[in-house]
């Protein structure tokens, strides 16, 4: 029996996928903002298909959702769900890290390798610190956080955390526009690196939980402050 081959999902919806969430996290598209495929194909200069994909995943995420029949439009934030998700990856980002300081404490190639790929990640985050780009903030972010699923030795760790990335994605530009100084962010990144270089497995772990933690308190309490101010 032939059996037909499952195709993979086309780049192109992949590509209209992150320039939405582009816009949704540097603050371009709104919550409340509708989205009408027509006018979004237009725009990024595709057809609608790959638009109707990359919606598709988008709503699966948490980042839009349906509005009767005025169709898709970004979600607002939901506290509760945000600080969910921030309470798992505080965990499984913890576990990394402490796993990752160990590791390195006894691997010296791993150290080297692990040290040069942080340290180009700091630099290409603070290089979008002071451009003011809040979405190459957001991926350089997600590829700190990475590195350390990687280094840390388990590859479930970075399969269990994505279900929380897709979600906080958005959520970390809200952060990064509203909570807290960019700049503080990566120095916070910057005492983690160094804790993991020294193989400081306790405090490399505690420093990456707690600033998980205070992302989400953060984010919360500046929700709930707009909330009542309107």
């Amino acid at each position: 029996m032939i059996m037909n081959i499952i195709q993979t999902a086309p780049a192109l919806a992949e590509q209209v996928y992150q320039a939405i969430l582009d816009e949704i996290c540097s603050g371009r598209l709104v919550p409340g903002t509708h989205l009408k495929q027509e006018q979004l194909a237009e725009r990024l200069g595709v057809s609608r298909q790959p638009v109707q994909q990359a919606m598709a995943l988008l709503k699966a995420d948490g980042l839009i959702e349906e509005v009767g029949k005025r169709g898709m439009r970004v979600s607002h934030l939901d506290v509760a769900t945000m600080h969910h998700h921030y309470e798992i990856r505080a965990l499984l980002d913890g576990l990394a890290a402490r796993a990752t300081a160990a590791r390195l404490a006894a691997d010296t190639a791993a150290r080297d390798s692990f040290a040069a790929e942080a340290h180009a990640i700091l630099a290409a985050g603070r290089t979008a610190v002071v451009r003011g780009d809040v979405p190459q903030m957001v991926r350089q972010d997600e590829a700190f956080h990475r590195l350390f699923y990687h280094a840390s030795g388990n590859p479930l760790v970075a399969q269990t955390a994505e279900p929380h990335w897709r979600f906080l994605r958005r959520v970390m530009g809200d952060v990064l526009r509203h909570a807290e100084p960019p700049h503080d962010i990566w120095d916070q990144h910057e005492a983690i690196v160094d804790a993991a270089l020294e193989g400081d497995s306790s405090r490399c772990g505690d420093l990456m939980g707690a600033h998980a933690f205070r992302a989400a308190t953060l984010l919360a309490s500046h929700t709930q402050e707009k909330a009542s101010q309107s």
